[in-house]
């Protein structure tokens, strides 16, 4: 049980130190962040997702690979992807439709920036228990 108390803190220091990280009012700003990254080094870009491997780590280590583990990795693999292609579309290729333009300037509530945070840790310990 100790065990599973500290994957799961060390999964929730992560996805806190990564929202903090992207921390932004708006999604463009988020995304502005992350193109900084990207800019420097697709590596680097990879690096301020650290909530993805310590998952990997998580199912290295334990061996469980249940619904609740596949759905937690599917939705990290699914966000980086999601705000790779936004940054290319965007930043890259400059293929943006006007309305989702305006939408990535909406005000972004905290909890929506603090998401990660409430959702894969909970995810994690009914993957674990």
């Amino acid at each position: 049980m100790h065990n599973i108390i500290l994957l799961i803190a060390i999964l929730a220091l992560t996805e806190i130190f990564e929202a903090l990280l992207q921390r932004d009012s708006t999604m463009f700003g988020i995304l502005n962040k992350l193109y900084a990254y990207y800019q420097k080094s697709i590596f680097l870009f990879f690096l301020v997702q650290p909530s993805l491997y310590i998952i990997f780590f998580i199912i290295l280590i334990t061996g469980i690979m249940n619904i609740s583990m596949i759905l937690l990795l599917s939705l990290k693999i699914f966000d980086l992807f999601f705000k790779l292609d936004l940054i290319k579309k965007i930043f890259i290729q400059n293929k943006i439709p006007e309305e989702l333009k305006e939408m990535l300037h909406y005000e972004l509530p905290l909890i929506f920036q603090f998401l990660g945070v409430m959702v894969s840790p909970p995810l994690l310990f009914w993957a674990l228990v």
